[in-house]
């Protein structure tokens, strides 16, 4: 399970926050399992100051562990607009500083993580969304073992 994937809306916050900014980020994780790459995008936020991944399930907020943009005190406002990058342990803070990137790959895989962008007008966050696994992967998975047995699409063979 290589890819992740987080819908951003501020109906997600704790508490909700109304607006019409929205995004997505997405993740995937190196073959080597060092390196995991990102791109987050938002559309409609006004003046951006910076993007997190936290730790912390649905409805509940948490410590950073990995910056993906900023921090920008007067902050950015875009339409839309693209943030790409990747993170390694090293990039790792808070609770998961000094630890491994497996660490953090738990912690998504576990829908433990969430993304949260944060603005001037809402400081603690004005969208947010949960970190869950993409299940178009864990499906590619299954059909490539398959077809390395040599059995095709189906379970039997």
């Amino acid at each position: 399970m290589r890819n992740f994937f987080a819908r951003l809306r501020g109906s997600e916050e704790v508490p909700p926050v109304v607006t019409r900014a929205t995004g997505r980020a997405r993740f995937r994780l190196s073959r080597d399992r060092r390196r995991l790459h990102y791109v987050l995008e938002v559309e409609n936020i006004r003046r951006t100051t910076e993007a997190h991944i936290h730790l912390g399930r649905r409805r509940e907020n948490g410590p950073v562990v990995a910056f993906l943009f900023g921090p920008l005190r007067r902050g950015v406002t875009v339409r839309r607009g693209v943030v790409r990058g990747t993170i390694t342990a090293a990039d790792l803070v808070g609770p998961l500083a000094g630890r491994s990137l497996a660490a953090l790959i738990r912690e998504m895989r576990l829908g433990n993580t969430y993304v949260n962008v944060h603005t001037v007008q809402n400081p603690a966050g004005e969208i947010r969304g949960q970190i869950v696994r993409l299940r178009d992967d864990d499906n590619r998975r299954r059909r490539r073992r398959r077809r390395r047995r040599g059995g095709g699409d189906s379970d039997c063979g």
